[in-house]
């Protein structure tokens, strides 16, 4: 890989793409309800109509200040454009900590933590994914975790950090066990939200089970019987990025994972939704976004055990992870907590429990 410098940048949206957002929204042409208007069904009429209406007022300035309220930057990697936040602590010592977003999210669902974070001592380091926000626009389309993941080393090191850890949640989880499994010098430990570990089909995988293993496995059923993204995104992305491309409501409703599927659980706030979809649509970084889990589909590798440095934190509300099998793909779990309340955007709904358990889990890192 070969690192560029690295300059400041400032995000100012031009007016006139706020402008035709608001042209698109006072111009929606909504589906038909499904019958009872429910989310068995998908993103419902009456959820979209409602989020509209919202999303007319929104003000995206606000969001801008707040991302230049702290330093930005961009820098190439690996021949990628990729920005990040870089925000140093002013307590001695302070640890590096690079935040890793998930999809739909981005790196603005990092910025509250910011000060907490550097106030426990921590610098932090928000990069956006190559394909999402700013990092655009994606010059080889073949971006894996893996790849994500050394590109992020290459950034930590090219910022003078001879040691760091790394937090994630989805695909930001993912991003931090492949750091884990390269295991850099100097890696202080990987602290997820989910192991994604699943049966292997060997009956003697079961044995320890009991009422929480079953439990999970029947939340994993759920999970994956209302992901139908993961198909859609992993085998046709290019086909689903074009609607999303061109409707902004599209957009919303494609990202019904904030809403934890419509299960009734979500703690998530509208406006948090809107300020994450908009940024998707001012930088039209669906295509981007998608199309990793194309890559990771195709991905031609043999399953690998991880031998980092790991912190689990499962949430009430979130996938299930199930730590006999977590711990058959990973071999140095060292820190495990369960945490409520919160699901699959805890970063968003229970952001001082993820400040307190990455403050435990690296507290004794070496």
């Amino acid at each position: 890989m070969t690192t560029t410098e690295i300059t400041p940048f400032t995000v100012t949206i031009d007016q006139t793409e706020i402008d035709d957002l608001r042209r698109r929204l006072d111009h929606t042409r909504f589906a038909p309800a499904a019958p009872g208007d429910s989310w068995d069904y998908g993103t419902p009429s009456s959820y979209l109509r409602d989020m509209v209406e919202r999303w007319k007022d929104f003000d995206w300035r606000e969001v801008e200040a707040r991302i230049n309220a702290h330093p930005n930057y961009l820098t190439e990697i690996d021949g990628q454009t990729v920005h990040f936040v870089h925000v140093r602590s002013a307590v001695s010592g302070a640890r590096a900590l690079l935040l890793a977003h998930t999809y739909p999210g981005s790196f603005l669902e990092f910025l509250p933590l910011i000060g907490p974070l550097t106030d426990a001592g921590f610098d932090v380091i928000i990069p956006s994914m190559p394909g999402f926000g700013f990092s655009t626009p994606v010059v080889d389309g073949v971006w894996t975790m893996a790849r994500v993941a050394r590109a992020y080393d290459e950034l930590m090191r090219s910022l003078g950090y001879a040691s760091y850890g790394v937090h994630g949640s989805d695909a930001g989880a993912m991003v931090g066990r492949e750091l884990a499994i390269l295991d850099p010098e100097g890696f202080l430990g990987a602290h997820v939200l989910q192991l994604f570990s699943f049966p292997s089909g060997d009956p003697a995988e079961f044995e320890g089970f009991g009422p929480k293993e079953y439990a999970a496995l029947e939340h994993m059923q759920w999970f994956q019987s209302v992901g139908g993204y993961n198909a859609m995104n992993g085998s046709r992305p290019q086909t689903v990025a074009a609607g999303l491309s061109d409707s902004p409501v599209g957009q919303l409703a494609y990202s019904e994972l904030f809403e934890s599927f419509g299960n009734g659980t979500s703690l998530v706030t509208p406006e948090q939704v809107l300020e994450q979809v908009t940024l998707y649509w001012l930088t039209n970084t669906a295509a981007g976004s998608v199309r990793y889990h194309y890559e990771e589909t195709h991905a031609q590798r043999e399953p690998v055990v991880s031998t980092g440095r790991l912190g689990v934190a499962v949430f009430k509300d979130d996938f299930q992870t199930i730590r006999s099998l977590a711990e058959r793909d990973n071999a140095n779990i060292q820190h495990w907590s369960e945490l409520e309340p919160g699901g699959h955007f805890a970063v968003l709904e229970n952001p001082d429990a993820i400040v307190g358990d990455l403050r435990a889990f690296f507290s004794d890192a070496r």
